[in-house]
């Protein structure tokens, strides 16, 4: 018999379908509740009860949490793209915050025992490097402030009825199961897809914006483990890849892994934070520093193998875009 009881959130996505596998091995009942707007049922483990649907849909919220009584919720139901967040704002504080109070209202009434929260080190903005949990975040997109106004949501629910809560600053995390068709996040999927199809790869800009890539299996387990450690009740981590990369860097890393020459097209900038990597003591102090990471060209090996087994996708435009101002071109000509 299951130990805990269990609701995901986007547990049919790309992280949240790992974070899915890990929780079932460590004795968890989940039930996974996703719209599969970015996610896909054949990435979800059998072993987990799948419902199809909206966090949006508060009377399936509640619903849901009391037939099952649910001990835990992890919450990685999101619209993770920074960069269109500027062109489709409604859409994402109706799904990035809206649905977030909804989980967070019924963890209240209900009386969870963690709420598990995936934000983004997208809250940061553009900081001092490497960025801290110290630090006070100062969002640059609407994709950042919707994650600190649930994470700021979440403190208050603490404070006035007790609410716990484990925030996680997750940042470029990529592997197998990510949805390569996405054209306007995770520049490594775009990548892949663009290698498969034989096009040039699109970086805007000059290709010197870094990130701190992080593979999968250096994220996923340590949310799944996180309601078992009481250190980590009620505190913010950053999780990922310690060291930045640019974006130039990464190509000739992929070209290493791909063994061949690639071509690049670039596109004019657009308005993005240009470095980004974080500090991660805080996060050794709680989980142990005895995790070795996972290298970006080892990680890059792996999800090529992946990739290349599941094939091109066809990129999928974003339906419902609420301002055309100042929308880069390339995803102008998705419309």
């Amino acid at each position: 018999m299951a130990q805990y009881k269990s609701l995901v959130t986007g547990g049919a996505g790309f992280i949240g379908s790992h974070v899915v596998d890990h929780l079932l091995k460590a004795g968890h009942h989940l039930v996974v509740l996703d719209d599969l707007s970015g996610g896909f049922t054949k990435k979800l483990n059998e072993e987990a009860e799948f419902v199809k649907g909206s966090i949006l849909d508060e009377a399936l919220i509640e619903e849901l949490f009391r037939k099952h009584q649910f001990d835990y919720v992890f919450h990685l139901a999101a619209y993770a793209a920074e960069g269109l967040s500027h062109f489709i704002r409604k859409f994402n504080y109706s799904n990035n915050v809206i649905g977030s109070v909804n989980l967070i209202n019924a963890s209240i009434k209900h009386g969870i025992k963690r709420f598990v929260f995936t934000s983004s080190i997208a809250v940061y903005g553009t900081g001092e490097l490497p960025l801290t949990e110290q630090q006070t975040p100062n969002p640059e997109d609407p994709y950042g402030i919707a994650k600190y106004a649930v994470e700021l949501d979440l403190k208050t629910a603490n404070d006035m009825f007790g609410l716990d809560f484990t925030i996680f600053r997750p940042h470029n995390v990529y592997g197998e199961r990510q949805n390569i068709g996405d054209p306007y996040r995770n520049v490594i999927g775009i990548f892949m897809n663009q290698i498969l199809k034989g096009k040039p790869l699109t970086i805007f800009g000059n290709g010197e914006q870094s990130r701190a890539f992080s593979y999968i299996d250096d994220v996923a387990p340590f949310i799944a483990k996180s309601v078992a450690l009481e250190q980590t009740k009620n505190q913010v981590y950053n999780i990922g890849a310690d060291s930045p990369t640019s974006l130039n860097t990464l190509v000739y890393t992929l070209e290493k892994v791909v063994d061949k020459k690639l071509k690049i097209e670039h596109l004019p900038e657009r308005k993005e934070v240009i470095h980004a990597y974080a500090d991660h003591s805080k996060f050794a102090e709680a989980f142990g520093n005895n995790h070795e990471y996972t290298s970006l060209k080892n990680g890059l090996q792996q999800m090529w193998q992946w990739v290349k087994k599941n094939g091109a996708r066809t990129s999928q435009k974003f339906e419902g875009i609420e301002i055309e101002t100042s929308l880069p071109p390339s995803w102008k000509a998705l419309l």
